[in-house]
């Protein structure tokens, strides 16, 4: 164990078949139109429902493609890239760097705060008693003063 709380990312192989729509799913970034800041890499986009990529369902939004049919995807134009995909035949293999998950800052085993409902009732419960004690007070104020 070398200390990171950070999970390191993981690269998978995997083979898609194109269907009738494609691969099912678009692509941005590129030299030309960066969609990760001081990054040139290729990311999924969007995942086309009922696609090749869904119905596989390793790939997902974000992931970073990098390579194609052995072809590295690094420091291509946009348009070269959507080249690439295009002419890639029917079946494509794709080399990915999955994304990490939005709660990397957090240790694995710590689990997400469920509130019971009879703890949220209860909360409830407690604010409407105060709202009504902080009434009769006010009103018992007011009617002393006229």
């Amino acid at each position: 164990m070398n200390g990171s709380l950070r999970p390191s990312p993981s690269v998978v192989d995997m083979k898609l078949k194109r269907g009738p729509a494609g691969l099912g799913f678009n692509i941005v970034g590129g030299v030309d139109q960066q969609y990760v800041v001081n990054d040139n890499g290729i990311y999924v986009a969007k995942i086309k429902e009922d696609g090749a990529a869904a119905l596989d369902g390793r790939l997902q939004e974000g992931d970073k493609i990098l390579a194609i049919n052995g072809v590295q995807l690094k420091d291509l134009m946009h348009k070269s890239a959507v080249d690439l995909f295009r002419t890639a035949g029917e079946d494509v293999e794709l080399r990915v760097l999955k994304k990490l998950p939005h709660h990397e800052n957090g240790s694995p085993d710590v689990q997400p705060d469920h509130q019971s409902p009879a703890l949220s009732l209860g909360i409830l419960v407690a604010l409407a008693g105060a709202a009504i004690l902080f009434s009769f007070v006010y009103t018992r104020h007011i009617r002393k003063h006229f």
